[in-house]
Protein backbone atom coordinates (compact mmCIF):
# COMPACT_ATOMS: atom_id res chain seq x y z
CA UNK A 1 0.00 0.00 0.00
CA UNK A 2 3.27 2.28 0.63
CA UNK A 3 3.69 2.39 -3.16
CA UNK A 4 0.37 3.77 -3.99
CA UNK A 5 0.77 6.75 -1.83
CA UNK A 6 4.32 7.88 -2.93
CA UNK A 7 3.21 7.48 -6.52
CA UNK A 8 -0.03 9.89 -5.56
CA UNK A 9 2.99 12.33 -3.47
CA UNK A 10 5.23 12.30 -6.67
CA UNK A 11 2.14 13.04 -9.15
CA UNK A 12 1.10 15.52 -6.43
CA UNK A 13 4.18 17.68 -6.80
CA UNK A 14 4.36 18.01 -10.11
CA UNK A 15 0.67 19.19 -10.06
CA UNK A 16 1.85 21.75 -7.48
CA UNK A 17 4.40 22.68 -9.60
CA UNK A 18 2.34 23.35 -12.65
CA UNK A 19 -0.31 25.14 -10.91
CA UNK A 20 1.99 27.61 -9.60
CA UNK A 21 3.81 28.03 -12.78
CA UNK A 22 0.54 29.14 -14.61
CA UNK A 23 -0.88 31.09 -11.89
CA UNK A 24 2.38 33.05 -11.60
CA UNK A 25 2.66 33.12 -15.29
CA UNK A 26 6.29 31.35 -15.00
CA UNK A 27 8.62 29.11 -16.45
CA UNK A 28 7.21 25.60 -14.51
CA UNK A 29 11.25 24.92 -14.74
CA UNK A 30 11.71 27.82 -12.37
CA UNK A 31 8.87 26.31 -10.09
CA UNK A 32 10.54 22.64 -10.19
CA UNK A 33 14.47 24.07 -9.29
CA UNK A 34 12.73 26.09 -6.07
CA UNK A 35 11.33 22.91 -5.45
CA UNK A 36 14.65 21.33 -5.66
CA UNK A 37 16.36 23.95 -3.77
CA UNK A 38 13.85 23.66 -0.81
CA UNK A 39 14.41 19.56 -0.73
CA UNK A 40 17.92 20.55 -0.25
CA UNK A 41 17.78 22.98 2.17
CA UNK A 42 16.18 20.64 4.24
CA UNK A 43 18.18 17.43 3.36
CA UNK A 44 21.06 19.41 4.75
CA UNK A 45 19.39 19.85 8.17
CA UNK A 46 18.12 16.33 8.42
CA UNK A 47 21.67 14.96 7.51
CA UNK A 48 24.02 17.83 8.66
CA UNK A 49 24.52 21.61 7.11
CA UNK A 50 28.19 20.56 6.28
CA UNK A 51 27.39 17.65 3.82
CA UNK A 52 27.09 18.69 0.43
CA UNK A 53 24.16 18.05 -0.74
CA UNK A 54 21.86 18.00 -4.04
CA UNK A 55 18.60 17.43 -4.95
CA UNK A 56 16.88 16.66 -8.26
CA UNK A 57 12.80 16.14 -9.42
CA UNK A 58 12.11 13.81 -12.21
CA UNK A 59 10.35 16.19 -14.45
CA UNK A 60 8.26 13.24 -16.03
CA UNK A 61 7.49 11.08 -12.39
CA UNK A 62 8.14 13.32 -9.79
CA UNK A 63 10.73 11.04 -8.04
CA UNK A 64 13.31 12.70 -6.04
CA UNK A 65 16.59 11.54 -6.03
CA UNK A 66 18.77 12.82 -3.45
CA UNK A 67 22.58 12.30 -3.24
CA UNK A 68 25.60 13.13 -1.02
CA UNK A 69 28.92 14.52 -3.09
CA UNK A 70 32.54 13.74 -1.84
CA UNK A 71 35.76 14.82 -3.59
CA UNK A 72 37.87 12.50 -3.91
CA UNK A 73 41.54 13.14 -2.08
CA UNK A 74 44.74 11.77 -0.93
CA UNK A 75 44.17 13.03 2.31
CA UNK A 76 41.02 13.63 4.10
CA UNK A 77 40.50 16.67 5.81
CA UNK A 78 36.57 17.18 5.68
CA UNK A 79 34.93 13.69 6.47
CA UNK A 80 31.70 15.06 5.31
CA UNK A 81 32.98 16.20 2.00
CA UNK A 82 35.99 14.01 0.98
CA UNK A 83 36.66 10.53 0.78
CA UNK A 84 40.16 8.56 -0.04
CA UNK A 85 40.99 7.17 -3.54
CA UNK A 86 41.07 3.89 -2.15
CA UNK A 87 37.39 3.81 -0.70
CA UNK A 88 35.98 5.88 -3.52
CA UNK A 89 37.29 2.95 -6.46
CA UNK A 90 35.76 0.80 -3.89
CA UNK A 91 32.35 2.36 -4.99
CA UNK A 92 33.32 3.34 -8.35
CA UNK A 93 36.00 1.26 -9.96
CA UNK A 94 36.93 4.18 -12.56
CA UNK A 95 37.46 6.93 -9.82
CA UNK A 96 40.52 8.97 -9.90
CA UNK A 97 41.95 11.51 -8.04
CA UNK A 98 40.19 15.25 -8.23
CA UNK A 99 36.09 13.67 -9.06
CA UNK A 100 33.37 14.09 -7.40
CA UNK A 101 31.33 10.79 -6.93
CA UNK A 102 27.63 10.76 -5.79
CA UNK A 103 26.18 9.09 -2.99
CA UNK A 104 22.79 8.23 -2.87
CA UNK A 105 20.92 9.22 0.42
CA UNK A 106 17.34 7.37 0.95
CA UNK A 107 14.36 9.14 0.70
CA UNK A 108 13.21 10.91 3.91
CA UNK A 109 10.18 12.54 5.39
CA UNK A 110 10.25 16.11 5.87
CA UNK A 111 9.49 17.23 9.70
CA UNK A 112 7.34 20.14 10.84
CA UNK A 113 10.60 22.26 10.74
CA UNK A 114 12.32 20.89 7.72
CA UNK A 115 8.88 21.64 5.51
CA UNK A 116 8.03 25.24 6.88
CA UNK A 117 12.16 25.97 5.98
CA UNK A 118 11.53 24.59 2.29
CA UNK A 119 8.08 26.42 1.90
CA UNK A 120 9.90 29.68 2.60
CA UNK A 121 12.66 29.09 0.26
CA UNK A 122 9.85 27.98 -2.36
CA UNK A 123 7.83 31.33 -2.05
CA UNK A 124 10.89 33.34 -1.84
CA UNK A 125 12.43 31.40 -5.60
CA UNK A 126 9.08 31.89 -6.80
CA UNK A 127 8.61 35.43 -5.64
CA UNK A 128 11.70 36.41 -7.24
CA UNK A 129 11.01 34.55 -10.40
CA UNK A 130 7.94 36.48 -10.55
CA UNK A 131 9.36 39.87 -10.31
CA UNK A 132 11.44 38.50 -13.39
CA UNK A 133 8.75 38.15 -15.72
CA UNK A 134 7.09 41.60 -14.52
CA UNK A 135 10.38 43.73 -15.04
CA UNK A 136 11.78 41.71 -18.46
CA UNK A 137 7.26 41.60 -19.39
CA UNK A 138 7.19 45.99 -18.63
CA UNK A 139 11.03 47.14 -19.62
CA UNK A 140 10.19 47.08 -23.21
CA UNK A 141 6.70 48.52 -22.63
CA UNK A 142 7.62 52.18 -21.76
CA UNK A 143 5.93 54.71 -24.10
CA UNK A 144 2.45 52.48 -24.43
CA UNK A 145 -0.53 53.25 -22.85
CA UNK A 146 -2.25 50.52 -20.20
CA UNK A 147 -5.44 49.62 -18.57
CA UNK A 148 -5.47 48.59 -15.48
CA UNK A 149 -8.27 49.00 -12.30
CA UNK A 150 -7.77 51.19 -9.34
CA UNK A 151 -6.45 48.93 -6.61
CA UNK A 152 -5.77 51.64 -4.03
CA UNK A 153 -5.56 55.39 -3.26
CA UNK A 154 -2.68 56.35 -0.58
CA UNK A 155 -2.17 59.68 0.15
CA UNK A 156 -2.89 60.87 -3.75
CA UNK A 157 -0.81 58.02 -4.90
CA UNK A 158 -3.21 55.73 -7.07
CA UNK A 159 -2.21 51.94 -7.30
CA UNK A 160 -3.42 50.60 -10.27
CA UNK A 161 -3.79 46.80 -10.68
CA UNK A 162 -2.30 45.58 -14.22
CA UNK A 163 -3.73 42.18 -14.03
CA UNK A 164 -0.16 40.48 -14.33
CA UNK A 165 1.63 43.15 -12.13
CA UNK A 166 0.72 46.51 -9.91
CA UNK A 167 1.89 50.31 -11.03
CA UNK A 168 1.52 53.33 -9.46
CA UNK A 169 0.26 56.57 -10.40
CA UNK A 170 1.94 59.23 -8.23
CA UNK A 171 0.48 62.54 -7.31
CA UNK A 172 2.27 64.77 -9.82
CA UNK A 173 1.47 62.58 -12.77
CA UNK A 174 -2.45 62.42 -11.92
CA UNK A 175 -4.78 65.02 -13.50
CA UNK A 176 -5.49 68.16 -10.75
CA UNK A 177 -9.17 67.42 -9.42
CA UNK A 178 -9.63 64.16 -11.38
CA UNK A 179 -11.72 62.03 -8.57
CA UNK A 180 -10.50 58.58 -9.09
CA UNK A 181 -11.69 56.04 -6.80
CA UNK A 182 -10.92 52.32 -5.93
CA UNK A 183 -12.44 50.00 -8.48
CA UNK A 184 -12.04 52.49 -11.30
CA UNK A 185 -10.66 51.84 -14.68
CA UNK A 186 -8.13 54.28 -15.54
CA UNK A 187 -5.61 54.54 -18.89
CA UNK A 188 -2.01 55.58 -18.42
CA UNK A 189 1.35 56.03 -20.04
CA UNK A 190 4.16 53.77 -18.96
CA UNK A 191 7.12 56.51 -18.67
CA UNK A 192 9.04 54.43 -16.20
CA UNK A 193 9.87 51.08 -15.41
CA UNK A 194 12.92 50.88 -12.79
CA UNK A 195 14.11 47.24 -10.88
CA UNK A 196 14.17 47.58 -7.26
CA UNK A 197 14.55 45.74 -3.94
CA UNK A 198 11.16 45.59 -3.61
CA UNK A 199 10.15 44.66 -6.99
CA UNK A 200 9.89 46.21 -10.13
CA UNK A 201 8.42 49.36 -9.74
CA UNK A 202 6.27 50.92 -12.92
CA UNK A 203 5.17 54.12 -13.23
CA UNK A 204 2.15 55.34 -15.04
CA UNK A 205 1.50 58.82 -15.79
CA UNK A 206 -1.86 60.86 -17.05
CA UNK A 207 -0.19 64.38 -17.12
CA UNK A 208 2.75 62.87 -19.66
CA UNK A 209 2.81 64.82 -23.23
CA UNK A 210 2.83 61.72 -24.53
CA UNK A 211 0.21 60.52 -22.99
CA UNK A 212 -1.85 62.77 -25.24
CA UNK A 213 -0.24 62.03 -28.43
CA UNK A 214 -0.52 58.07 -27.77
CA UNK A 215 -4.47 58.88 -27.11
CA UNK A 216 -4.43 60.95 -30.27
CA UNK A 217 -2.89 57.87 -31.77
CA UNK A 218 -5.57 55.35 -31.21
CA UNK A 219 -8.21 58.48 -32.64
CA UNK A 220 -6.76 58.78 -35.78
CA UNK A 221 -6.12 56.26 -38.14
CA UNK A 222 -3.63 58.33 -40.12
CA UNK A 223 -1.96 58.81 -37.03
CA UNK A 224 -1.28 55.38 -36.12
CA UNK A 225 -0.43 54.53 -40.40
CA UNK A 226 2.29 57.35 -39.92
CA UNK A 227 0.56 59.51 -42.51
CA UNK A 228 0.32 62.42 -40.05
CA UNK A 229 2.98 62.70 -37.49
CA UNK A 230 2.80 64.71 -34.00
CA UNK A 231 6.10 66.38 -34.03
CA UNK A 232 5.32 68.55 -30.60
CA UNK A 233 3.01 68.52 -27.33
CA UNK A 234 3.28 71.15 -24.38
CA UNK A 235 0.46 70.53 -21.80
CA UNK A 236 -1.16 72.14 -18.20
CA UNK A 237 -2.42 69.01 -17.52
CA UNK A 238 -5.92 69.12 -17.08
CA UNK A 239 -6.42 72.59 -18.26
CA UNK A 240 -4.82 73.33 -21.43
CA UNK A 241 -2.63 72.03 -24.16
CA UNK A 242 -1.48 72.89 -27.86
CA UNK A 243 -0.18 69.49 -30.20
CA UNK A 244 2.37 70.47 -33.47
CA UNK A 245 0.84 67.96 -36.52
CA UNK A 246 2.03 67.91 -40.01
CA UNK A 247 0.84 65.63 -42.38
CA UNK A 248 3.08 63.44 -45.15
CA UNK A 249 0.43 63.70 -47.35
CA UNK A 250 -0.64 66.92 -48.92
CA UNK A 251 -4.05 66.56 -49.53
CA UNK A 252 -4.71 65.52 -45.89
CA UNK A 253 -5.06 68.04 -43.81
CA UNK A 254 -3.56 67.40 -40.14
CA UNK A 255 -5.83 69.17 -38.01
CA UNK A 256 -9.08 68.73 -39.76
CA UNK A 257 -7.84 64.44 -39.49
CA UNK A 258 -7.41 65.30 -35.79
CA UNK A 259 -10.45 67.08 -34.96
CA UNK A 260 -12.98 64.48 -36.89
CA UNK A 261 -16.11 65.07 -37.94
CA UNK A 262 -18.34 67.26 -35.84
CA UNK A 263 -14.71 67.18 -33.61
CA UNK A 264 -15.42 63.64 -32.43
CA UNK A 265 -11.74 62.54 -32.39
CA UNK A 266 -10.78 65.02 -30.52
CA UNK A 267 -13.24 65.23 -28.45
CA UNK A 268 -12.82 61.95 -27.27
CA UNK A 269 -9.41 62.62 -26.32
CA UNK A 270 -10.75 65.42 -24.42
CA UNK A 271 -12.96 63.98 -22.61
CA UNK A 272 -10.25 61.57 -21.26
CA UNK A 273 -8.45 64.12 -20.25
CA UNK A 274 -11.15 65.34 -17.54
CA UNK A 275 -11.85 68.37 -20.07
CA UNK A 276 -8.52 69.52 -21.22
CA UNK A 277 -8.61 72.32 -23.76
CA UNK A 278 -6.61 71.30 -26.90
CA UNK A 279 -5.14 73.82 -29.64
CA UNK A 280 -4.03 71.88 -32.44
CA UNK A 281 -1.71 73.52 -34.84
CA UNK A 282 -0.36 73.21 -38.10
CA UNK A 283 3.52 72.03 -37.58
CA UNK A 284 6.12 74.16 -39.66
CA UNK A 285 9.68 73.55 -40.72
CA UNK A 286 9.65 77.97 -40.56
CA UNK A 287 10.21 78.51 -37.03
CA UNK A 288 8.60 82.33 -37.53
CA UNK A 289 5.57 80.49 -38.77
CA UNK A 290 5.31 77.44 -36.19
CA UNK A 291 5.18 80.24 -33.46
CA UNK A 292 2.85 82.59 -34.82
CA UNK A 293 0.54 79.16 -35.03
CA UNK A 294 1.32 78.23 -31.91
CA UNK A 295 -0.11 81.44 -30.84
CA UNK A 296 -3.39 80.85 -32.23
CA UNK A 297 -6.13 81.72 -31.50
CA UNK A 298 -4.31 85.54 -31.02
CA UNK A 299 -3.67 87.28 -34.59
CA UNK A 300 0.40 88.05 -34.49
CA UNK A 301 1.56 91.45 -36.58
CA UNK A 302 5.30 91.29 -37.21
CA UNK A 303 7.78 88.79 -35.71
CA UNK A 304 11.71 89.14 -34.95
CA UNK A 305 14.28 86.41 -34.83
CA UNK A 306 17.19 85.89 -32.68
CA UNK A 307 18.33 82.66 -33.74
CA UNK A 308 21.58 82.22 -31.51
CA UNK A 309 19.58 83.30 -28.73
CA UNK A 310 16.17 81.01 -29.70
CA UNK A 311 14.30 83.40 -28.91
CA UNK A 312 11.52 85.71 -30.93
CA UNK A 313 9.85 89.22 -30.60
CA UNK A 314 6.33 88.72 -31.48
CA UNK A 315 4.18 91.69 -32.29
CA UNK A 316 0.32 92.06 -31.48
CA UNK A 317 -2.16 94.22 -32.45
CA UNK A 318 -2.89 96.22 -28.54
CA UNK A 319 -7.13 94.34 -28.55
CA UNK A 320 -5.00 90.86 -29.01
CA UNK A 321 -2.65 91.15 -25.90
CA UNK A 322 -4.31 89.43 -23.71
CA UNK A 323 -5.55 86.93 -25.54
CA UNK A 324 -1.94 86.10 -26.53
CA UNK A 325 -0.32 86.30 -23.05
CA UNK A 326 -3.64 83.96 -22.39
CA UNK A 327 -5.47 83.94 -18.48
CA UNK A 328 -2.12 84.24 -16.27
CA UNK A 329 0.48 83.87 -19.44
CA UNK A 330 -0.76 80.23 -19.94
CA UNK A 331 -1.32 80.44 -23.81
CA UNK A 332 2.32 82.14 -24.70
CA UNK A 333 3.97 79.46 -22.12
CA UNK A 334 2.67 76.79 -23.87
CA UNK A 335 3.16 78.17 -27.12
CA UNK A 336 7.23 78.43 -25.83
CA UNK A 337 7.08 74.73 -24.54
CA UNK A 338 5.86 73.90 -27.82
CA UNK A 339 7.98 75.34 -30.04
CA UNK A 340 11.08 75.61 -28.20
CA UNK A 341 11.84 79.19 -28.37
CA UNK A 342 11.67 82.01 -25.38
CA UNK A 343 8.73 84.45 -26.84
CA UNK A 344 8.87 88.23 -25.94
CA UNK A 345 5.07 89.52 -27.09
CA UNK A 346 4.62 93.96 -27.47
CA UNK A 347 2.04 95.08 -28.31
CA UNK A 348 2.17 97.67 -31.69
CA UNK A 349 1.96 100.71 -29.80
CA UNK A 350 4.86 99.13 -27.19
CA UNK A 351 6.70 98.35 -30.22
CA UNK A 352 6.61 101.34 -32.00
CA UNK A 353 7.71 103.67 -28.62
CA UNK A 354 10.65 101.18 -28.49
CA UNK A 355 11.36 101.61 -32.67
CA UNK A 356 11.31 106.05 -31.27
CA UNK A 357 13.76 105.21 -28.71
CA UNK A 358 16.00 103.30 -30.78
CA UNK A 359 16.05 105.90 -32.85
CA UNK A 360 16.33 108.86 -30.50
CA UNK A 361 18.81 106.89 -28.96
CA UNK A 362 21.13 106.46 -32.51
CA UNK A 363 20.54 109.76 -32.88
CA UNK A 364 22.03 111.20 -29.93
CA UNK A 365 24.88 108.73 -30.23
CA UNK A 366 26.18 110.35 -33.67
CA UNK A 367 25.34 114.21 -32.53
CA UNK A 368 27.85 113.36 -29.92
CA UNK A 369 30.23 110.97 -31.37
CA UNK A 370 30.73 112.91 -34.84
CA UNK A 371 29.41 116.68 -33.60
CA UNK A 372 27.26 116.79 -36.51
CA UNK A 373 23.31 118.42 -36.09
CA UNK A 374 20.31 116.61 -35.19
CA UNK A 375 19.17 116.45 -38.87
CA UNK A 376 22.70 115.06 -40.48
CA UNK A 377 22.27 112.55 -37.62
CA UNK A 378 18.70 111.94 -38.13
CA UNK A 379 19.48 111.11 -41.71
CA UNK A 380 22.42 108.65 -41.06
CA UNK A 381 20.06 106.24 -38.49
CA UNK A 382 16.95 106.77 -41.15
CA UNK A 383 19.78 105.07 -43.74
CA UNK A 384 20.21 102.13 -41.36
CA UNK A 385 23.79 102.94 -39.36
CA UNK A 386 23.13 101.89 -36.20
CA UNK A 387 27.11 102.60 -34.46
CA UNK A 388 29.98 104.33 -35.09
CA UNK A 389 31.45 101.16 -36.54
CA UNK A 390 29.31 100.89 -39.51
CA UNK A 391 30.81 104.74 -40.11
CA UNK A 392 34.11 104.17 -39.51
CA UNK A 393 34.47 101.48 -41.50
CA UNK A 394 31.40 101.37 -44.84
CA UNK A 395 32.56 102.03 -47.82
CA UNK A 396 32.89 105.53 -48.46
CA UNK A 397 29.80 105.29 -51.41
CA UNK A 398 27.47 104.21 -48.96
CA UNK A 399 27.80 107.31 -46.66
CA UNK A 400 27.78 110.04 -50.12
CA UNK A 401 24.55 108.40 -51.49
CA UNK A 402 22.85 109.76 -48.20
CA UNK A 403 20.36 112.58 -49.73
CA UNK A 404 22.38 115.71 -49.31
CA UNK A 405 25.99 114.05 -48.71
CA UNK A 406 28.57 114.67 -50.45
CA UNK A 407 32.30 112.77 -50.86
CA UNK A 408 33.51 115.74 -48.85
CA UNK A 409 31.44 115.57 -45.93
CA UNK A 410 31.27 111.37 -46.01
CA UNK A 411 35.19 111.87 -45.43
CA UNK A 412 35.18 113.68 -42.69
CA UNK A 413 32.26 111.61 -41.26
CA UNK A 414 34.26 108.51 -41.72
CA UNK A 415 37.69 110.13 -40.50
CA UNK A 416 35.65 111.59 -36.91
CA UNK A 417 34.11 108.05 -36.47
CA UNK A 418 37.80 106.58 -36.35
CA UNK A 419 39.54 108.95 -34.53
CA UNK A 420 36.83 108.60 -31.51
CA UNK A 421 37.27 104.83 -31.95
CA UNK A 422 40.62 104.92 -31.40
CA UNK A 423 40.41 107.54 -28.18
CA UNK A 424 37.99 105.14 -27.10
CA UNK A 425 40.26 102.20 -27.68
CA UNK A 426 43.25 103.47 -26.10
CA UNK A 427 41.19 104.33 -22.82
CA UNK A 428 40.00 100.80 -23.01
CA UNK A 429 43.44 99.47 -23.32
CA UNK A 430 44.76 101.21 -20.32
CA UNK A 431 41.62 99.78 -18.65
CA UNK A 432 42.56 96.48 -19.73
CA UNK A 433 46.47 97.07 -18.28
CA UNK A 434 45.26 98.07 -15.32
CA UNK A 435 43.10 95.07 -14.77
CA UNK A 436 46.34 93.09 -15.66
CA UNK A 437 45.21 91.52 -18.68
CA UNK A 438 47.95 89.95 -20.32
CA UNK A 439 49.31 90.98 -23.52
CA UNK A 440 49.01 87.65 -25.04
CA UNK A 441 45.04 87.77 -24.63
CA UNK A 442 45.00 91.07 -26.40
CA UNK A 443 46.66 90.06 -29.22
CA UNK A 444 43.98 87.34 -29.99
CA UNK A 445 42.75 87.88 -33.07
CA UNK A 446 39.19 88.73 -33.18
CA UNK A 447 39.49 90.27 -29.33
CA UNK A 448 38.51 93.88 -29.48
CA UNK A 449 39.64 96.61 -26.21
CA UNK A 450 35.74 96.32 -24.74
CA UNK A 451 35.56 92.06 -25.23
CA UNK A 452 39.17 92.46 -23.22
CA UNK A 453 38.14 94.64 -20.29
CA UNK A 454 34.88 92.64 -20.11
CA UNK A 455 37.35 89.32 -19.61
CA UNK A 456 39.56 91.61 -17.30
CA UNK A 457 36.60 92.44 -14.97
CA UNK A 458 35.15 88.83 -14.67
CA UNK A 459 39.11 87.71 -13.50
CA UNK A 460 39.81 86.16 -16.63
CA UNK A 461 43.25 87.55 -17.20
CA UNK A 462 45.74 85.30 -19.05
CA UNK A 463 45.11 82.17 -21.60
CA UNK A 464 44.79 80.13 -19.34
CA UNK A 465 41.87 81.60 -17.38
CA UNK A 466 40.37 81.67 -20.70
CA UNK A 467 41.03 78.13 -21.75
CA UNK A 468 39.51 77.49 -18.08
CA UNK A 469 36.15 78.91 -19.27
CA UNK A 470 32.96 77.27 -20.60
CA UNK A 471 31.26 78.26 -23.50
CA UNK A 472 28.24 79.50 -21.15
CA UNK A 473 30.49 81.33 -19.04
CA UNK A 474 31.00 83.70 -22.21
CA UNK A 475 27.76 83.74 -23.45
CA UNK A 476 25.21 83.44 -20.72
CA UNK A 477 22.54 80.98 -20.81
CA UNK A 478 19.25 80.16 -19.33
CA UNK A 479 18.16 78.49 -16.31
CA UNK A 480 14.07 77.79 -14.97
CA UNK A 481 14.38 78.78 -10.93
CA UNK A 482 10.88 78.07 -8.92
CA UNK A 483 9.26 77.90 -12.40
CA UNK A 484 10.20 80.92 -14.53
CA UNK A 485 12.84 81.42 -16.94
CA UNK A 486 16.01 83.33 -15.62
CA UNK A 487 19.05 84.63 -17.85
CA UNK A 488 22.50 84.43 -16.00
CA UNK A 489 24.47 86.85 -18.20
CA UNK A 490 27.76 85.76 -19.92
CA UNK A 491 31.37 87.57 -19.84
CA UNK A 492 30.41 88.86 -23.56
CA UNK A 493 27.17 88.72 -23.97
CA UNK A 494 26.79 92.12 -24.63
CA UNK A 495 29.05 91.36 -27.92
CA UNK A 496 26.72 89.47 -29.52
CA UNK A 497 29.12 86.66 -29.49
CA UNK A 498 27.28 83.21 -30.16
CA UNK A 499 28.32 79.96 -28.49
CA UNK A 500 30.20 78.63 -32.04
CA UNK A 501 32.70 81.07 -31.73
CA UNK A 502 33.11 81.65 -27.73
CA UNK A 503 33.77 77.34 -28.13
CA UNK A 504 36.48 78.10 -30.85
CA UNK A 505 37.95 81.04 -28.25
CA UNK A 506 37.88 78.57 -25.77
CA UNK A 507 39.52 75.42 -27.91
CA UNK A 508 41.94 77.96 -29.40
CA UNK A 509 43.24 78.85 -25.76
CA UNK A 510 43.60 75.50 -24.26
CA UNK A 511 45.49 73.95 -27.42
CA UNK A 512 47.68 77.13 -27.07
CA UNK A 513 48.43 76.35 -23.55
CA UNK A 514 49.30 72.76 -24.34
CA UNK A 515 45.77 70.98 -22.47
CA UNK A 516 44.43 69.25 -25.60
CA UNK A 517 45.74 68.79 -29.10
CA UNK A 518 44.73 70.47 -32.11
CA UNK A 519 41.93 68.92 -33.09
CA UNK A 520 42.91 70.31 -37.10
CA UNK A 521 46.09 69.09 -36.70
CA UNK A 522 45.20 65.78 -34.92
CA UNK A 523 42.73 65.14 -38.18
CA UNK A 524 45.19 65.71 -40.58
CA UNK A 525 47.75 62.97 -38.78
CA UNK A 526 45.01 60.66 -39.19
CA UNK A 527 43.96 61.04 -42.75
CA UNK A 528 48.31 61.13 -43.31
CA UNK A 529 48.25 57.93 -41.55
CA UNK A 530 44.85 56.51 -43.39
CA UNK A 531 46.91 57.24 -46.88
CA UNK A 532 50.31 55.53 -45.40
CA UNK A 533 48.04 52.37 -44.69
CA UNK A 534 46.49 52.40 -47.95
CA UNK A 535 49.76 52.56 -49.75
CA UNK A 536 51.34 50.15 -48.00
CA UNK A 537 48.18 47.91 -48.71
CA UNK A 538 48.22 48.49 -52.21
CA UNK A 539 51.89 48.00 -52.57
CA UNK A 540 51.25 44.50 -50.66
CA UNK A 541 48.69 43.93 -53.34
CA UNK A 542 51.33 44.39 -56.23
CA UNK A 543 53.79 42.41 -54.77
Amino acid sequence: MSTPAVSANRLELLQIADAVARDKSIDKAIVVEALEDAIQKAARSRYGAENEISAKIDPKTGEIHLARHLHVVEEIEDEATQILLEDAQRRNAAAQMGDIIAETLPPMDFGRIAAQTAKQVIVQKVRDAERDRQFDEFKDRIGEIVHGVVKRVEYGNIIVDLNRAEAIIRRDEALPREAIRNGDRVRAYIYDVRREPRGPQIFLSRTHPQFMARLFAQEVPEIYDGIIEIRAVARDPGSRAKIGVISNDGSIDPVGACVGMRGSRVQAVVQELQGERIDIIPWSEDPATFIVNALAPAEVAKVVLDEDAQRIEVVVPDEQLSLAIGRRGQNVRLASQLTGWQIDILTEEEESERRQEEFRQRTELFMSTLDVDEVVAQLMVSEGFTDLDEVAYVEIDELSSIEGFDDDTAQELQTRAREFIEEKNAKLDARRVELGVSDELAAIEGITPAMLVALGEGDVKTIEDLAGCATDDLCGYWETVDGERKREPGLLEAFDIVPEEANDLIMWARVTVGWIEDPAEAEEEVEADDEATTSDGDAASEE
